[in-house]
């Protein structure tokens, strides 16, 4: 795809993405609705939109999928998504006598949502440029997207989350080409907003047993 097609596939999938998340975020159009499942696919929806319209203006293949690389769907489906749903939810039943799956679920969904966007679309279409400078890209529009422009240090913390998301997230899309596993990742920092002592041995758990997936996948025999 030539250079001026690409610029502008871009700036269609960033303007519906920028636009999207304005109007469900910044004008309090959804300040009165109480369902969080719905609340969060309104809110996250905007790049996976901006994305798939783009694609389909200027006829672009979308490269990543659900499955990726992986033997079959399933694969992915146990691994990335009924792992720690089951394993938040469990301890969450256990420990505080609650049963969050919906909400689990609701964040691996807004991560997906999120995902087409950022590495289904945008990644593919920046591979051409040195991985730093695509890596860059990802993240001041992934920041600039938040629209949260506070001169804080926290706000500062988070510009550098998103650039090791960008990256690391980046690197799990290049392995496994899994818009699930990608979207498992992106949800971690979503599950576990304030960390204590059980969350944090989830948290190692899940990362431990991904990445382990990831690195030995042949000799797991995981993927074709």
């Amino acid at each position: 795809m030539n250079k001026r097609k690409t610029i502008y596939a871009i700036i269609v999938f960033y303007a519906i993405a920028i636009c999207s998340r304005y109007i469900t975020n910044k004008t309090g159009i959804l300040s009165g609705m109480d369902n969080f499942f719905l609340k969060a696919v309104l809110e996250g929806m905007g790049p996976a939109i901006g994305a798939l319209v783009a694609m389909l203006i200027f006829k672009i293949p979308m490269q990543m999928s659900l499955k990726g690389n992986f033997k079959n769907i399933i694969i992915p489906l146990s691994i990335y998504w009924f792992l720690p749903i089951i394993l938040i939810t469990a301890v969450a039943y256990f420990t505080n006598l609650t049963f969050p799956v919906i909400g689990v679920t609701t964040i691996l969904i807004y991560g997906l949502l999120e995902e087409i966007g950022w590495r289904g679309f945008l990644q593919q279409l920046l591979k051409p440029l040195p991985k730093f400078i695509g890596i860059l890209i990802i993240t001041i529009l992934w920041f600039i997207w938040h629209l949260d422009f506070s001169l804080t240090i926290g706000n500062l913390i988070f510009l550098g989350i998103l650039f090791l998301g960008s990256w690391g997230i980046g690197l799990v899309a290049d392995k496994t080409n899994s818009l699930l596993a990608v979207a498992a990742f992106h949800s971690l920092n979503n599950f576990f907003t304030e960390l204590n002592t059980q969350k944090i041995i989830i948290l190692v758990i899940l990362i431990v047993i991904w990445i382990l997936t990831i690195v030995y996948r042949r000799k797991l025999k995981v993927l074709t």
